[in-house]
C-alpha cells in the first residue's frame, strides 16, 4: 500500500482536488450552449400545433450569439418562423417586442436564456402591459433552458478551459522534466517563450508575407522561432557541460538575456514600423495572418488544438523515455553520471540534448501563445518557470535526479491547472497565487525527501 501511494500520490492528489472543487462549486447551472438552444427550439415546436412564430432575445456576447443562432436554425428547420433575433440590452428587447407586436397579428413565443429572462420587458407583468397595447403578442410564452444542479467545476466548458489554458505550461514541463531528471534546472523557459513568440511574429510580418502569409511561410517562421530557442538551450547545455557552470547560474543568465532580446526585437521592429523611436513598454508584435490563429484558437473534432498538441507531445515523450536508448541514457545520467560515463553513455551529449529539448519545448509553447493572442508578446511567460517547476516536482520528478515520469508530469501540470482554476474561482489575486505555488514546490520537495528516507 505504501508503494502504491508513493507511485500514484500525484493522481490521488489530483482526484482529491477535483472532488473538493466539485463539492464547493455545487450549485444551479443555467445552460447557454448551442445544444441548449436546440432543446429550447424543440420545446417551442412541440408546444405549438400550428406554424409557430418566435422572437429570439439574448445578450450581445459570443456565447449568447451562438445560442441564439442555434435556436433560430432549429426553429426554421422545424418549419417555424423567426420574426426577429435580438442580441442586446433590455431596451432592445422592449423595442423588438413592440415592433413585432405592431407588425404581426400573432407572435407565439420568446426564446431566451437565463440571463435575459430576468430583464424587465420579459417579466409576466410587463409582457401583459405590452400586450394591451400590441394584441399581436397576447398570450406569448417565454421559453428558456431548464436549469439543473451540478458542480460548476465539472462542466465541460470549465474542464476544457482549464486544460486548454494550461496546455502551454504542460508543454514546457516536458522539457523541464528531462532536465530535472538529469539533476539540472532551467529557469529560462518563460523568457524563451516570449523570445520565440516575438521572433516568430517578426519573421511572419517581414519574411513570410504578413497578412498574405501561406502555410509554408508560417511553418518557416515557426521553425525560425523554435530554432532560436533550441540554440539557446544548446548554449545552456554547453555551458553546463564543457564549462561546468552550475545550471542555476547559466539558465538564470539566459532568462535575463532572452527576455532582453525579446524586448529589443519588439522595440526595433516597432521603431522600424513607425519610422522612429518608441517610448514606454513595447507592445506585442501583431500577426496579421489569419491562418496563424488556427493553432492557438482553433479546434479539431471539438477539442482545442493546444490540447491535441500537448497530448501528442506527451505520447512522443513517454515513448522516448520508456522505449528508447535515449530515455535510458537520460535516467542513467541523472542517477549517476560517472557510472553512466564508464558504461559508455555520452554524458555531455545527453545533457546538451535535454537542454536543447527544453528550449525547443519553450519555443513550441511560445508559438501556441503567439497564435492564441495573435501576436508575439515580449512580456509573455513571466514567472512561468515557477509553475513549470511546480508541475514537474508535484508530478513526482526528483530534484536530485534519476527519477521521474512523463505521465507524472502531465498529472502534475493538471494539479497546477486545477489549483489555479480553483483560486481564480475563489477570487484570489495573481500575486497571492504565487505564494501558493511557491509553497507547493516546497511541499513537493519535502515530500520527495521524506519518500527517499
Amino acid at each position: 500500500m505504501k508503494r502504491f501511494i508513493a507511485d500514484n500520490g500525484s493522481i490521488i492528489v489530483l482526484l482529491a482536488l477535483c472532488a473538493y472543487y466539485s463539492v464547493v462549486t455545487l450549485g444551479e447551472q443555467h445552460p447557454n450552449t448551442p445544444a441548449a438552444g436546440q432543446e429550447v427550439a424543440a420545446a417551442i415546436l412541440k408546444d405549438s400545433s400550428e406554424q409557430v412564430t418566435v422572437v429570439v432575445i439574448t445578450r450581445d456576447t459570443v456565447q449568447d450569439r451562438a445560442y441564439s443562432e442555434a435556436v433560430r436554425a432549429a426553429i426554421e428547420t422545424g418549419g417555424g418562423t423567426v420574426l426577429a433575433v435580438v442580441n442586446g440590452a433590455p431596451t432592445d428587447a422592449r423595442l423588438a417586442l413592440e415592433q413585432v407586436g405592431g407588425a404581426f397579428s400573432r407572435v407565439d413565443a420568446i426564446a431566451t436564456n437565463h440571463s435575459a429572462s430576468g430583464w424587465g420587458p420579459l417579466k409576466p407583468q410587463k409582457l401583459k402591459t405590452t400586450a394591451d397595447k400590441f394584441p399581436g403578442i397576447s398570450g406569448i410564452k417565454v421559453f428558456k433552458p431548464q436549469s439543473y444542479t451540478w458542480p460548476s467545476f465539472l462542466t465541460r466548458e470549465n474542464l476544457v478551459n482549464v486544460i486548454n489554458q494550461n496546455a502551454v505550461i504542460a508543454i514546457i514541463a516536458i522539457g523541464m522534466t528531462l532536465v530535472i531528471i538529469t539533476a539540472g534546472i532551467d529557469l529560462s523557459v518563460g523568457s524563451l517563450l516570449a523570445l520565440c513568440g516575438v521572433t516568430t511574429a517578426v519573421a511572419i510580418q517581414q519574411m513570410a508575407g504578413g497578412a498574405d502569409a501561406g502555410t509554408i511561410g508560417l511553418l518557416g517562421a515557426c521553425l525560425i522561432g523554435t530554432g532560436v530557442c533550441t540554440l539557446c538551450g544548446i548554449f545552456n547545455g554547453v555551458m553546463v557541460t564543457w564549462f561546468r557552470v552550475p545550471a542555476f547560474v547559466v539558465t538564470l543568465a539566459m532568462m535575463m538575456v532572452a527576455r532582453g532580446l525579446a524586448l529589443i526585437v519588439a522595440v526595433q521592429y516597432q521603431s522600424a514600423l513607425l519610422g522612429g523611436g518608441t517610448e514606454g513598454t513595447p507592445e506585442a508584435v501583431r500577426i496579421e495572418a489569419a491562418a496563424f490563429g488556427w493553432l492557438g484558437n482553433g479546434a479539431t473534432f471539438g477539442i482545442p488544438n493546444p490540447i491535441l498538441l500537448m497530448l501528442a507531445l506527451y505520447v512522443l515523450a513517454h515513448i522516448t523515455m520508456t522505449k528508447t536508448s535515449v530515455g535510458r541514457y537520460i535516467y542513467a545520467v541523472g542517477g549517476n553520471p560517472e557510472a553512466a560515463r564508464l558504461s559508455g553513455v555520452p554524458v555531455f551529449g545527453v545533457l546538451i540534448l535535454v537542454y536543447a529539448i527544453c528550449g525547443a519545448m519553450a519555443g513550441l509553447a511560445g508559438i501556441v501563445d503567439a497564435s492564441r493572442f495573435e501576436g508575439g508578446r515580449p512580456n509573455a511567460g513571466e514567472m512561468y518557470e515557477l509553475q513549470v517547476i511546480a508541475a514537474v516536482v508535484v508530478g513526482g520528478t526528483s530534484l536530485a535526479g534519476g527519477e521521474g515520469r512523463i505521465f507524472g508530469t502531465l498529472v502534475g501540470a493538471m494539479i497546477i491547472a486545477v489549483i489555479q482554476n480553483g483560486l481564480n474561482m475563489a477570487g484570489v489575486a495573481s500575486y497571492e497565487q504565487k505564494c501558493v505555488f511557491g509553497g507547493l514546490i516546497l511541499a513537493a520537495v519535502l515530500l520527495d525527501r521524506f519518500k527517499r528516507k
